[in-house]
């Protein structure tokens, strides 16, 4: 419903409450029989209207209209008409002041009325206690049923303003959850895709360069490097459709022969061997399994690890991988002796230099893990994690 029904709405309600109250007070004073009174004249039917007429500005000002009535109603009863029950005109503007939260400004009125109305009748005209007590008891109940509705219906609408205060958060973390997941997603994909084509590009500009070197003095290498270089080609090509198929909608995931893992450490091996480095294994994790986040985490470490070695170790370094297992973690550690030509001045996490060492330490500390890599002091470098072997399966989207 637009602004503008809404208001024409409440307007016409308002006008037929006062309509209605405005009808009650005048037969009420019409009626109105007491004796000792002044005879109505009219100025009482004008006190009427008057107490009627303030109800139409009820919403915007309840108090005011509270006490705009009770004073109009005050002066009636002091120029000493025939009364009528002070509720008959009191109860809606009740209501509207405790609605609108000023209970305490509301219940004095009441209490004024039907107290001073009780002295006088007792005082003043002799009537019986329990005579007054019976004439006002309807009237108090009246009054009653009209502060508790005020009060219920400005609960009911405070409990709905809170209900939508949560909804509206709740929905806000939703999306700020959304955003979390988007980001991490996006940080896992690029990790993968810097794994992959970092390695990639490093094993192949080696072959390269080796094929190079052989090509007019030893053809049957330089074919077999030559070839090596394809199938390095082929690999990465086929795991970064595995990776970027989780961008497209309705693709399915990673087949797992393309997943990473320890099971595909001798294809590693085999590469960067083929791309001249020396490497020699050390591992006692014959026949053992482990969680996948650990399993693919500490694939992804080895495969940075000699990705830089071939980077910056020279083509004279040879390379060590050991791998050491534990009831409580897996240690994976990868050092080189830095033999080659321009290893002492390559460093590996130099600012600015990339994101291997950074993304390694990002996918082990996820893990609850530790990372060092620093250089080792008889020449070399040296990069070792310590991984959980008890980390979370909720984890392992951000350790792969």
């Amino acid at each position: 419903m637009s602004r503008g029904g809404l208001a024409l709405r409440r307007w016409m309600a308002d006008a037929g409450i006062v309509l209605a109250v405005l009808v009650a007070d005048e037969i009420a004073i019409a009626t109105g029989r007491e004796v000792g009174s002044v005879d109505r004249d009219w100025f009482a039917y004008a006190l009427g209207v008057a107490m009627a007429v303030p109800l139409l500005l009820r919403r915007r000002y309840p108090t005011v209209v509270l006490y705009v009535v009770s004073a109009v109603l005050l002066l009636f009863y002091a120029l000493d008409y025939p009364g009528f029950p002070p509720g008959l005109v009191l109860a809606v503007p009740l209501y509207d002041a405790t609605r609108a939260g000023r209970l305490w400004w509301a219940v004095p009125v009441p209490v004024f009325f039907l107290s001073a109305g009780a002295i006088a009748l007792i005082a003043h005209r002799g009537t019986p206690a329990l005579d007054v007590l019976s004439a006002f008891l309807p009237q108090a109940a009246t009054i009653a049923v009209a502060i508790l509705l005020g009060a219920l219906i400005r609960s009911r609408a405070a409990y709905a303003t809170e209900v939508r205060h949560r909804l509206a958060h709740a929905e806000r973390e939703r999306e700020l959850e959304a955003q979390r997941r988007v980001s991490e997603e996006r940080l896992r994909i690029a990790r993968d895709l810097h794994d992959t084509v970092g390695h990639a590009i490093a094993t192949i500009t080696v072959q390269s360069a080796a094929a190079l070197q052989l090509l007019d003095r030893d053809r049957e290498r330089s074919r077999e490097a030559l070839e090596a270089i394809r199938g390095t080609g082929r690999a990465a090509l086929a795991e970064m459709r595995a990776t970027l198929g989780v961008l497209r909608c309705g693709d399915p995931a990673a087949p797992p022969e393309r997943d990473a893992g320890l099971h595909r450490l001798p294809e590693l091996l085999g590469a960067v061997r083929a791309a001249g480095l020396r490497v020699e294994v050390d591992s006692d994790l014959a026949g053992q399994r482990l969680p996948r986040a650990v399993d693919q985490a500490a694939y992804r470490v080895l495969q940075e690890a000699l990705t830089n070695v071939l980077r910056h170790a020279g083509q004279q370094a040879s390379a060590a991988v050991l791998l050491r297992a534990t009831p409580e973690s897996l240690t994976v550690e990868v050092h080189d002796d830095g033999s080659g030509p321009g290893a002492a001045d390559a460093p590996r996490d130099a600012p600015g230099g990339g994101r291997g060492l950074k993304g390694m330490r990002e996918r082990v500390e996820a893990l609850g893990g530790r990372l060092t890599a620093e250089p080792r002091p008889d020449g070399g470098f040296r990069v070792r994690a310590i991984l959980p072997r008890d980390a979370p399966e909720a984890l392992e989207g951000e350790a792969s």
